[in-house]
C-alpha cells in the first residue's frame, strides 16, 4: 500500500488541483465556474474533491457530480444537457438553477437540488466539457488518463454494479470525444498515471 505522498495518482492529482486553485484566483470572480471532465475513472471526481477543499473565493461552493444527473447507463449526453440547462445557463444569467437527481436504484427522478448563482460551482463528469457549456465556463479541465488505470480504479470503486457497463459507458464516452474534442475546450489538461 502507497502512502498518500509517494501514490503517483494522488500526486498528480494534488498537483492538478494546485493549478486550477491558481486559475480560479486568476479569474477574479466571486462566483467562478469550473468545469471538469475526462473518462470513467481519470481523477474527476478526486480533483474535483480537492479543488473544493482548497477553495480561493469566500464562500462555499457548489460540487455537482454528473453521476447524479444522469438518467441511467445510457445518459452521458442527457445528463450533461441537464447540467447545462438547469444549472450554468442559470448561472451564467445570474438566476437560480435546479436539478433533479437520479435515483439509479429506482431508475427515476428523486428530490431537486438548488443551485445559487452567487456561489461558485464545480459541475464534474463525463460529459460536461462541450461547445455550449464551455462557453458558461471559467476554468475548463481535461484529466486524461490511460484505460489500464482508469478500468481498475473505476472497477475498484464501483465493482460488480458498473462492470457490465463499462463498454456501454466508454462508446458513449467515445462519441463525445468524437463530437466535442472536449481535450481542445479545456483550459487546463491534467495526466493522471
Amino acid at each position: 500500500m502507497h502512502s498518500r505522498s509517494d501514490d503517483p495518482v494522488a500526486v498528480a492529482l494534488s498537483r492538478a488541483a494546485a493549478l486550477i486553485v491558481d486559475d480560479i484566483r486568476a479569474v477574479s470572480a466571486a462566483n467562478p465556474v469550473v468545469l471538469i471532465d475526462g473518462r470513467s475513472g481519470a481523477g474527476k471526481t478526486s480533483l474535483a474533491r480537492a479543488v473544493v477543499e482548497r477553495w480561493p473565493v469566500t464562500g462555499r461552493t457548489q460540487l455537482i457530480a454528473l453521476d447524479s444527473l444522469y438518467p441511467g447507463w445510457d445518459g452521458l449526453d442527457a445528463g450533461a444537457q441537464r447540467a447545462l440547462d438547469g444549472i450554468l445557463r442559470p448561472h451564467g444569467r445570474g438566476l437560480w438553477g435546479t436539478w433533479q437527481r437520479w435515483d439509479w436504484t429506482r431508475g427515476t427522478e428523486a428530490e431537486s437540488h438548488a443551485v445559487d448563482p452567487a456561489l461558485g460551482v464545480v459541475v464534474e463528469g463525463s460529459g460536461i466539457l462541450t461547445p455550449a457549456a464551455a462557453r458558461l465556463a471559467d476554468i475548463r479541465v481535461w484529466v486524461e488518463s490511460g484505460e489500464f488505470g482508469r478500468k481498475a480504479r473505476a472497477l475498484a470503486r464501483d465493482g460488480d454494479a458498473y462492470r457490465p457497463h463499462w463498454e456501454r459507458w466508454a462508446r458513449q464516452e467515445a462519441h463525445h470525444i468524437a463530437r466535442d474534442d472536449p481535450r481542445s475546450l479545456a483550459t487546463r489538461v491534467v495526466e493522471v498515471p
